[in-house]
């Protein structure tokens, strides 16, 4: 009986060192994690592509007005700008982007001012440009400069007599955009617009008027 004893517990101790020395050398499985492809690395942004968008900013500028029942005067006016843009981005190379952009705004720009008893006030309702965009992207940010053509209404009323042009001129700029998701793209830009000078006849005068004007804005893009 004794030898019966020893017999089953030399064998328990054989089992216990022999069974993890096997179990080890047996193939494990591998640990699963919890982990979402989301958080793969996003590629890099396409600029490439249509976009349209809106922006509002502050616009100032200056009128400077001369006739001979007033003499030569500067008139500064300053306002609300908003309006629309859209327009076409294509990859020269990889961070060298180029494009074209078109863009209407409302402004509010407009000042009085009486000189030698005749009450002037100049003003200007809106202004468009047909501008080229060229810029260094750095995946999701671009920063550019853009210029070409303007276009704005002009003008002017003195003493009752009043008298409007459609004026052409110049636009140059630069600005910084940044993608917020794969289609929408936020900016901020400043831009410079002269128009040069206009000749408004009013009551048997003439008056001669510049205008230049100066925007900061901020804009939202949706790229197609």
């Amino acid at each position: 009986m004794k030898r019966l004893v020893c017999a089953g517990l030399a064998l328990a101790t054989v089992a216990g060192v022999v069974t993890p020395t096997f179990a080890a050398d047996l193939p494990q499985s591998q640990p699963v994690y919890d982990t979402p492809q989301d958080y793969a690395p996003a590629g890099r942004f396409d600029w490439n592509g249509a976009y349209v968008g809106g922006n509002i900013g502050w616009a100032w500028g200056g009128f400077d007005t001369s006739s001979p029942l007033t003499g030569s005067f500067d008139n500064d006016a300053n306002g609300v700008s908003g309006g629309i843009h859209g327009g076409y981005n294509f990859a020269i190379t990889p961070n060298i982007i180029a494009g074209v952009e078109l863009d209407y705004q409302l402004t509010d720009l407009y000042e009085n001012s009486v000189r030698n008893g005749v009450n002037v006030k100049t003003s200007s309702a809106w202004n468009s440009s047909a501008r080229a965009r060229l810029g260094y992207a750095m995946d999701r940010f671009l920063v550019y400069g853009t210029g070409g053509l303007a276009i704005a209404d002009l003008k002017i009323n003195a003493n009752g007599a009043s008298d409007d042009s459609t004026v052409f001129g110049w636009t140059a700029g630069a600005g910084v955009e940044g993608a917020i998701t794969q289609n929408i793209t936020a900016r901020v830009e400043y831009i410079y617009q002269d128009f040069g000078s206009e000749t408004f006849s009013l009551g048997g005068s003439q008056y001669k008027t510049d205008l230049d004007t100066s925007t900061v804005r901020l804009g939202l893009s949706y790229k197609f």
